[in-house]
């Protein structure tokens, strides 16, 4: 058989053109022929050393740059020209091979681009839990640790070092790409020393609960939500670690005075929401409560809201009205009591792959009700992993992923007109990834840290002004240090004197100083983090 060849078909009428072979260069950048509506690449031959083909859309416009690989199981892709266009006449498509060994980490990815983007919701109302009060652990737990272990995030990209990754469902478990492999030899260190201790057994079985000590902090973990409630109090819940294990310390509340924690499992009443990741955590300072949804664990999906009252210290489960699919790794954003959630991954009916979404849902705690309002405008694509921001009444939804695409665009919608606009930016932007994390530094400026590109854990920092719609890049020790993805981000007021202040007026103040807190994620090279970055957020600015 013939050596390893790519080819690439520009529209429906022209036949398939070499673009890399045995005679042409590893590397080759062509252009995008005018008016083309869709581009398909494919790959023929043997592969030999060869593990990957990285391809890359560079528009001649201020238009995200767009990714994708060919693997030996993932031999072609496919873009099309979306209603607004995704590419314009300039654009160029550049190919490269590259001449590392296959490892046993190059898995199947099963699906391409969605043309369908809007789930469909199967279930309403939502899923509610079995029975009520606490939910106890011990046997629960150790019925499912075995489904826990092969927990697969729904969405992502193979590589030879990878995160996530959304699988068909007709696709073999033992084919399936894992969030944050473990490598063979040994756990990682840091994961390693929060995990539970696992002695060899002697003699008949032990009882033990699986965390024989208490430990004087969270175990590592990525895929977490870490909510501040107020000025000293932020609450932690959920995430997966080490051994692909869904936490066994699933809640814990930090005192961001100190930078201590404390288990806050059985601190609260009620029924818990059941392990998870990819769900959102959202505090309304009005009501003091923080509203739990979505998310996913193995191959369970979640569109259940939990409720904890931060000021009884009690959960609850609501009986909501309304459709509203199953999501996780959306975002969501409080306005004016009610929640806004767009994006994320959503299960579709078996064989085909999870789907993302373009779709906005609002849930209102007062009436516990789902609906979906009327939006106009130009709209995102769909996608999963992405960040979003309310600043003085606009939601700035930026990056994410929709297999194989992973995005560096900002949108904004504003919530008086419904309607969505691009937003076109200056400055150096963030180049594309998706589980970054992202907070309000003030009234117009945000920060974006760290994330995933599709191949590794990021590391960088960038400020976006939304008076000005410019990016500016941070470069500071203690940000760039480790690549980190799926961690949480937020900042804080910590002035003792705001202590007497309600939330609304530390959110509106920007004259006090903040810090930025910086918990978990994953280095996308098995290890899961545990520790706790802090540092001023005037720091960032000088």
């Amino acid at each position: 058989m013939e050596e390893l060849s790519v080819y690439a078909v520009f529209g429906m009428d022209e036949p398939p053109r070499e673009i890399l072979g045995p005679t042409e260069p590893g590397h080759k950048t062509i252009a995008i022929p005018a008016f083309v509506q869709q581009v398909v690449l494919f790959t023929k031959g043997i592969w030999g050393k060869h593990s990957s083909v990285t391809v890359e859309i560079s528009d001649a416009k201020p238009n995200p740059v767009i990714y994708g690989k060919l693997t030996p199981k993932n031999k072609s892709l496919c873009w099309e020209h979306g209603e607004d266009g995704i590419w314009s006449s300039g654009a160029t498509l550049s190919v490269k091979l590259d001449n590392e060994l296959m490892t046993t980490g190059d898995l199947l990815i099963s699906d391409l681009t969605k043309k369908e983007f809007t789930p469909e919701c199967a279930v309403a109302p939502l899923v509610m839990r079995e029975a009520p009060g606490k939910r106890k652990r011990g046997a629960l737990e150790q019925e499912q640790e075995t489904a826990d272990q092969e927990n697969m995030c729904p969405n992502s990209q193979a590589s030879e070092k990878t995160t996530p990754n959304r699988r068909g469902r007709n696709v073999p478990r033992g084919s399936q790409t894992r969030l944050f492999p473990q490598k063979d030899e040994q756990p990682p260190a840091q994961a390693s020393t929060r995990a539970p201790p696992n002695p060899k057994p002697r003699g008949r079985p032990a009882k033990t609960p699986p965390q024989s000590a208490p430990l004087d902090r969270p175990s590592g973990r990525w895929g977490q939500s870490l909510c501040p409630i107020d000025p000293q109090t932020a609450i932690l819940i959920g995430g997966q670690g080490a051994k692909m294990q869904f936490c066994k310390d699933p809640m814990w509340k930090l005192c961001t005075e100190d930078s201590s924690w404390v288990p806050a499992e059985t601190l609260a009443e009620g029924p818990t929401p059941e392990a998870r990741i990819g769900h959102s955590a959202t505090y309304d300072p009005e009501s003091k409560r923080i509203f739990i949804f979505g998310g996913s664990k193995s191959k369970k999906w979640f569109n259940d809201v939990h409720i904890l009252d931060t000021q009884s210290w009690r959960w609850s489960t609501v009986e909501a009205q309304g459709k509203v699919p199953p999501l996780a790794y959306h975002s969501c954003s409080l306005f004016r009591g009610e929640l806004f959630v767009f994006g994320g991954v959503f299960p579709r009916p078996h064989p085909q792959p999870d789907g993302c979404s373009d779709s906005i849902y609002i849930f209102n705690p007062e009436m516990a009700i789902w609906y979906q309002p009327i939006v106009n405008g130009d709209k995102p694509a769909p996608r999963s992993g992405h960040s979003a921001c309310v600043v003085q009444g606009k939601i700035f939804i930026f990056g994410g992923w929709d297999t194989p695409v992973c995005f560096n665009d900002m949108y904004m919608l504003d919530l008086g007109l419904m309607e969505f606009s691009a937003v076109k930016t200056s400055g150096k932007p963030p180049s594309p990834r998706s589980w970054h994390g992202c907070t309000l530094l003030s009234e117009s400026r945000f920060v974006v840290h760290g994330g995933y590109n599709g191949n590794n854990a990021l590391s960088d920092s960038f400020i976006f002004n939304t008076e000005t719609s410019c990016w500016t890049t941070v470069v500071h020790p203690q940000l760039t240090s480790v690549p980190r993805a799926g961690h949480s981000i937020f900042t804080m007021t910590t002035a003792d004197s705001q202590s007497s202040m309600d939330e609304e007026q530390i959110q509106d103040s920007d004259g006090s100083p903040k810090t930025l807190f910086i918990f978990g994620g994953g280095d996308n090279e098995g290890s899961f983090f545990s520790d706790l970055l802090t540092l001023s957020v005037e720091e960032l600015e000088d």
